[in-house]
């Protein structure tokens, strides 16, 4: 059984004021509890990863209700911390309340906000358009004024770098943190040097403002090493869709192959074993609680 999610948020604040944090993204439970087991702090609920998974590309296609019906799913099969991708807040500022309650009920610790018109893009590929600096400060008052909890954490992210340059990106992040966002998101830089840039707009380290870095692969950023972007300053290090490219080309190979030898006897070697799996569900405490319910019969003394 897992803990309840009240204290992730002051958890995951903690977090990020004392070490920069690399946030592993995971698109089900299970891929949750792994990341868990390799002895990550916190976790990643990439709005990219929770399309892909239900077989669709990542242009905002799903509905704020699937979209915190699967992050609840994966926050809430582990104790740690999870950040969730809530892409553009599913609307005008009165959704983006909305949208902070759900995610908030649902146990987040926190979400992400994008100021990218609908329908959105990848932050990596061209032809994205923006909202107004103005809808976007809108969005983050919103988000700020409907959390319940105050350690719930608002992280504005701003897709202007391939838009309206470095510069402007710069501009709207800062408008972003006096409208309230605890946390900012630069999308789509692409030099060690313009990370630096931006950084010392906001403080080393995160000393002002915590600052997040997306270390997406075949993107526009370079790959960078954790070590690096904590020396530039920033806090939490998304690796949001790693795990389930990893997972998908593992498939493809194995299909692959099975179709052509037609036995998995092959490649038994690289697959998680049945041992392996159940010890990570934890089958054998659900069987003796299972046990102990009928050896007393399912009931307590009264």
């Amino acid at each position: 059984m897992r803990e309840c999610s009240a204290g992730k948020p002051r958890r995951f604040r903690e977090l990020m004021a004392t070490t920069t944090l690399v946030l592993p993204g995971a698109f089900n439970a299970l891929s949750a509890m792994q990341i868990e087991r390799a002895g990550f702090d916190a976790m990643y609920v990439s709005g990219a990863a929770l399309a892909a998974a239900r077989g669709l590309p990542d242009i905002g296609l799903l509905s704020m209700t699937e979209v915190v019906s699967d992050a609840a799913t994966i926050a809430n099969a582990v104790a740690l911390p999870s950040l969730a991708d809530a892409d553009t807040g599913f609307g005008p500022p009165l959704m983006v309340m909305r949208a902070v309650r759900e995610f908030e009920r649902a146990g987040l610790s926190g979400i992400q906000l994008e100021d990218q018109e609908m329908p959105k893009k990848c932050g990596h590929l061209p032809g994205k358009r923006l909202v107004s600096r103005q809808e976007m400060v809108g969005k983050v008052k919103a988000a700020v004024r409907a959390r319940l909890d105050p350690d719930f954490v608002i992280v504005a992210r701003t897709d202007a770098r391939a838009v309206e340059g470095l510069s402007a990106s710069v501009e709207r992040a800062k408008a972003y943190v006096d409208a309230g966002a605890d946390a900012i998101f630069p999308e789509a830089l692409e030099s060690a040097e313009e990370f630096r840039t931006f950084a010392e707009q906001f403080g080393k380290a995160g000393t002002k403002v915590p600052l997040v870095a997306n270390m997406t692969e075949f993107g526009k950023t370079p790959y960078l090493h954790v070590h690096d972007f904590e020396e530039l300053g920033y806090r939490i290090v998304l690796f949001p869709v790693t795990a389930l490219r990893m997972a998908s080309k593992a498939v493809e190979v194995m299909l692959t192959e099975l179709k052509s030898a037609g036995t998995q006897q092959g490649f038994l070697s690289r697959m998680q074993t049945r041992e392996q799996l159940y010890d990570l569900l934890q089958y054998a405490d659900y069987e003796r609680r299972n046990k102990e319910w009928y050896e007393t019969d399912g009931r307590e003394d009264l």
